[in-house]
């Protein structure tokens, strides 16, 4: 199965960020994922193959983009 993930998606990780948090939203997509933390605001990048096994599920989808 095949997740697509889109800026702005929010997700919750395996494991909790120092501040506390499990939830991210994503800031960037490509080889490497920018994340922004929800608790404290944090943003880290993070290649994709570390992301895609951190990641736990989606909680929030982020509206689709309308074509330009």
């Amino acid at each position: 199965m095949i997740v697509r993930y889109q800026i702005g998606d929010i997700v919750r990780m395996k494991k909790e960020h120092p501040c506390g948090s499990d939830q991210w939203e994503i800031t960037r997509t490509g080889i490497d994922f920018g994340l922004k933390c929800l608790g404290c605001g944090r943003r880290v990048m993070v290649p994709r193959p570390k992301f895609e096994k951190a990641v736990k599920t989606i909680v929030k989808r982020a509206e689709p983009q309308p074509p330009a």
